[in-house]
């Protein structure tokens, strides 16, 4: 219990979760004066669209994405965004941006009033498409991470992008379980305002 404090402190101390890769992101500022995160946004990312491993995903939240490498990139060329966290199809976790500052990743949203997420929220992208199943990796990296990210910050519920930003966004997409989330997590289900509860036995 311990080590395990030690940890917790030392991620919200530096707002760099140790143990992981770092990639700093110029995408990003300072929160408001008093807001905390409270909020972890679930999205899906893939560069090219519904292509793997390609490290431009990186290369898109660090400005250094090649307009010229794939026809869909002049579409996004100049755009300025970025995350706190990557999860690669591997389980692979990247962190972009301190957790006591703000990301790029929400954009226009709202959450149950309270308008401009990137304000109170940390965001964690998964490698991946609205069209495909997310990795068994993937799940157990999220569920980690998750748990870390809960052990330092207030945060009391998650949602999908598309939650937050309805009929403008769709991911994390129907392929993302998120049943399996919640029982890997353990959380009430108040955490999950989007999510139905499941209906008990009969």
């Amino acid at each position: 219990m311990a080590a395990a404090t030690a940890v917790e402190a030392a991620d919200l101390r530096s707002g760099w979760l140790t143990g992981i890769a770092h990639v700093v992101s110029p995408n990003a500022d300072a929160r408001p004066a008093g807001a905390v995160a409270s909020l972890l946004v679930i999205h899906n990312i893939s560069l090219p669209p519904g292509r793997f491993g390609t490290g431009d995903v990186a290369r898109l939240f660090t400005n250094t994405l090649d307009p010229q490498a794939d026809p869909f990139y002049p579409a996004i060329a100049g755009v300025r965004v970025s995350a706190h966290f990557l999860i690669a199809r591997s389980g692979d976790v990247t962190q972009f941006v301190p957790t006591e500052q703000r990301a790029w990743h929400a954009g226009v949203s709202s959450f149950e009033g309270r308008e401009r997420c990137n304000d109170f929220s940390i965001g964690i992208e998964l490698e991946g498409t609205d069209e495909l199943p997310f990795t068994d990796a993937q799940y157990a990296a999220l569920a980690g991470l998750c748990k870390r990210l809960l052990a330092c910050h207030p945060i009391d519920a998650l949602a999908g992008h598309s939650d937050i930003a309805p009929g403008r966004k769709t991911d994390p997409g129907p392929c993302f379980d998120w049943q399996r989330l919640r029982d890997a997590l353990a959380l009430p289900p108040a955490f999950f305002p989007f999510q139905p509860t499941p209906a008990g036995p009969v």
